[in-house]
Parts: C-alpha cells; structure tokens; sequence
C-alpha cells in the first residue's frame, strides 16, 4: 500500500451534545472566545457520551477546548477569506484564518468551566462561549497551561485586542431592563455591554445612524453606533 495514499474510506464525527448559548443568530457573536465572559453555555451530553465516568477528573481543570461543527456552513469552504480584523478587504488564505468556511466545517473554542452536573446524565456549564445556539459539539479536552501557553507565540495578522466601543444605554433601554428581575436584569445588561463592545458590525458599516439587531436569548436588542460609542435603543421579548 501506498503510504501516501489518501484514505478512500469517509471519517464520520459524532456529536457528543449540542451547546446551548445566548446567541440565536452568528451576528452579535464575539468573534473570539472569551471576550464576552458573561455568555453562558450549557452543555447537556447525550448517550452513550453521557456517564458520569466521561468527565471523571475534568472538574480539576478551570478551561476546556470544545472541538465543534460550524453547523450553518457545511459544506461550504474557500480557499481565501477576508477576516475582519483585516477590514474585510485583505485576503489570506483559509488555514491562515479561524473561518467558518473550511474544508471540513471544524471549529475550536477556548472556555472556562463552570460546573459539572452529573445528577441527570452530564451536563457542562461554561463562560465566554463564541457559539451560535445549538452548534453540535464533537469533543472536549482540557486546557493544559504549561503546554499550551506559549509567551513567545507570534498571532500574525492577529496583533492584539481590538479597539473596543463604549456602550450606552438609551432611556427606553434602561427602562426595559428595569422591568426584569434584578438577576437577569445584571446579566443581560453585562452581556450586552461585552457584545457590542466588540462592534459586531461588519466591516464595510460606516453609517452612524442605521439601526442594528441582535438576538440574544429571548431578546431583540435593537442598537446604533457613531463610530465610538453603542447606543442601545431598545430590548424587546421575541
């Protein structure tokens, strides 16, 4: 046989569960991991990937890798892409970019862990997910420190945190937030604040007075920006 061979048999990949996050559309979603901490997500294993000797262990590890499926591009790959820290101009090529459009749709995110329920099956809760509601996950592994923080990594094109916008809330806004319990009322509004703070708009935008919507849980969040500060305008119930 020949050991240059490509393998002619298809590799299938099972999903292990399916994340539950805040955010129902890809829009709004920060565009790295972490960088919201308060976007809560759970994970709830399905069989046979839910016993409790499946996660023997992890709960000494403070973050996780989740291996996923960008569900909503399967199928779908180009060899060059416009990231937009790149101002959406500037090509590279796809392995040189974290992308949804890749050959085999494989995605890789950094979480923190929050806690380990195994009183009904497995299920998981994580802090600073970058996931679209219900993406399928196929792995976890732990985040090993000593190995895998590099002091000296290079991050390319990646050269830092981007500028961050200032966010406010309009009148109406406030108002809205007001009407909630006291406990989701802190968290939507954090959660909000890490979301939009990262400028979710594409790259092209430049109009300071059109209006934007993001889903986050159960809300329409309704929202401008003037180039430096977020304005939120309104939160309704979808």
């Amino acid at each position: 046989m020949n050991p240059n061979a490509v393998n002619p048999n298809p590799y299938t990949i099972e999903p292990i569960g399916f994340i539950r996050t805040p955010f129902v559309d890809k829009f709004g979603i920060p565009r790295q991991p972490s960088l919201a901490p308060h976007a809560i997500g759970t994970l709830k294993l399905v069989a046979p990937f839910n016993h409790a000797d499946c996660v023997r262990g992890l709960d000494g590890f403070s973050h996780l890798w989740l291996s996923f499926i960008f569900h909503e591009t399967l199928g779908r790959w180009s060899p060059t892409v416009r990231p937009p820290r790149l101002g959406g101009n500037e090509k590279v090529g796809v392995f040189a970019s974290r992308s949804p459009f890749r050959p085999n749709s494989l995605g890789l995110s950094l979480v923190r862990l929050l806690d380990i329920d195994t009183q009904n099956g497995v299920t998981l809760r994580f802090s600073g997910v970058d996931l679209v509601d219900q993406t399928p996950i196929v792995d976890i592994k732990p985040y090993i420190p000593f190995i895998e923080s590099q002091s000296e990594a290079k991050g390319g094109f990646v050269s830092g945190a981007p500028p961050t916008l200032n966010v406010e809330f309009s009148p109406t806004a406030h108002s809205q937030l007001a009407q909630l319990p006291a406990t989701d009322s802190s968290a939507l509004h954090a959660l909000i604040c890490e979301v939009l703070a990262q400028d979710p708009r594409p790259a092209y935008a430049s109009d300071p007075y059109r209006s934007y919507g993001i889903r986050l849980y159960q809300y329409e969040i309704q929202w401008r920006c003037d180039g430096q500060t977020a304005l939120v305008l309104s939160m309704e119930p979808r």
